[in-house]
């Protein structure tokens, strides 16, 4: 019992300690977006501001056309992003849930070899496949358009993977009790697959919205319309021009990291169910 309780003590100052690691370049961030020009990296180190200035993340916010370029606004990016990251997130559930439930339970001449060919392309890093990309969306005349930041990324090969690992486990006497009742497949996916999905539906809508929250090279090389920015695209062109001014750049980032972690907080529940069934097989 002893030993027991000097172990979960371990484990628990262990964690903390962690914990608290993890969290102090946020916590510093944050905090430096509230110190004058010239503070924040200033030496000797000081972690805490002289005098508390909120007026940095007010400029940003309320002020920001007079401190990015043509016209960009800092709240506008905010709003397009999210509108952005959450639109492909219902899309890419919705698209990538469905091409689960065919490879799931489905049967049609050569599924095994389109599985692994599909299968294949998750071993293929992203950015080796940005210049073919950008050639096709600049064909398409896609380029400084809400499509070019979203369509290309909608099919999402892991989010297959990851949701057919768990269609896999769903008992098929549900599925034979509703197909002897008249339904059809689309009706079986739709109200029992679909109900049963929130764990990996909340654990793979995270990872999307967090990749399409944090793109950067993408927006950078398709967007070059200010009303379009995404979020970290208008924070680095400011860093670029305004570098010595990291007040505001920290105050810029600790905003821009707001909404994920507030998603994180709501949805924590289900993302540790989701990283559970990331053992499944």
């Amino acid at each position: 019992m002893k030993e027991s309780k000097i172990a979960r003590y371990t484990a628990n100052t262990l964690g903390t300690f962690v914990a608290l690691l993890a969290i102090f370049p946020l916590f510093w961030m944050i905090v430096s977006g509230f110190k004058k020009q010239g503070e924040v990296l200033a030496f000797p180190f000081r972690f805490f501001p002289k005098e508390w200035n909120a007026q940095n993340y007010i400029d940003i916010l309320v002020n920001s056309n007079s401190f990015f370029p043509d016209g960009a606004s800092f709240s506008r990016s905010l709003l397009v992003t999210f509108g952005v990251a959450s639109f492909c997130v219902v899309f890419s559930l919705l698209f990538n849930s469905m091409a689960s439930y065919v490879f799931a339970r489905l049967d049609f001449p050569l599924k095994k070899i389109l599985w692994v060919y599909y299968m294949m392309t998750m071993f293929i890093p992203g950015i080796a496949v940005y210049i073919t990309g950008f050639m096709v969306v600049d064909m398409l005349n896609m380029t400084n358009t809400f499509w070019v930041l979203t369509l290309p990324g909608l099919a999402y090969v892991w989010s297959v993977f990851f949701i057919r690992q768990f269609y896999l486990n769903i008992p098929i006497a549900l599925e034979e009790a509703a197909l002897l009742d008249g339904a059809s497949r689309f009706r079986i996916y739709r109200s029992i697959f679909l109900p049963l999905s929130i764990p990996p539906f909340v654990i793979m809508g995270m990872n999307v919205f967090l990749g399409y929250w944090s793109s950067f090279l993408w927006p950078v090389m398709t967007i070059s319309d200010p009303n379009l920015y995404q979020i970290n695209q208008l924070i680095m062109f400011f860093k670029s021009q305004r570098n010595t001014e990291w007040q505001y750049i920290m105050a810029a980032a600790s905003i821009a990291s707001v909404p994920p972690i507030v998603l994180m907080l709501m949805f924590q529940k289900y993302i540790i169910q989701g990283i559970k069934l990331s053992g499944i097989k």
